[in-house]
């Protein structure tokens, strides 16, 4: 088959709309319950890739998503009480995030973009986190325990 230049035009086309489509979209829900208990960011850990998209969505009221660590170049945020909030993750590294009202009972989480490349300041803000919490004390340095260095 004899490839024209209208047949190299959409092949050249669709491989870059193939290249956008590849981000992912990663579903954070705030809620007052779950699988980890009361308080929590559900899923509490992310995998993603440089990026991929996380979307906090507010589930039961009084939560938000505010980070605490992210690597650096990266941009950090802040959602408003009761509001949810889409972050696009395009640096690599560890991002450490918390609930603002429940940062006592340790409703933080972790999201690993690409490779770990600020582990060690990651791991010192879920340590003070940890340490500033007064339940749930096992949850966040569990979260972090799944990041891949």
């Amino acid at each position: 088959m004899k490839l024209t230049l209208k047949h190299t035009v959409a092949a050249v086309a669709l491989a870059l709309i193939s290249g956008v489509a590849m981000a992912a979209e990663h579903v954070v829900e705030m809620k007052n319950s779950g699988a980890d208990g009361a308080m929590v960011f559900e899923p509490g850990f992310v995998k993603a890739e440089p990026g991929d998209t996380v979307k906090f969505v507010l589930v039961d009221p009084a939560h938000n998503s505010v980070s605490v660590e992210v690597p650096e170049g990266a941009e950090g945020w802040q959602s408003a009480i009761n509001e949810g909030i889409t972050v696009t993750l395009n640096e690599e590294g560890v991002y450490v995030y918390k609930c603002t009202p429940h940062a006592a009972l340790n409703m933080a989480g972790v999201i690993q973009v690409g490779e770990a490349v600020n582990y060690d300041s990651a791991k010192a803000a879920v340590d003070k986190l940890t340490a500033a919490a007064a339940t749930n004390k096992d949850r966040l340095t569990g979260y972090f325990e799944k990041v891949q260095k």
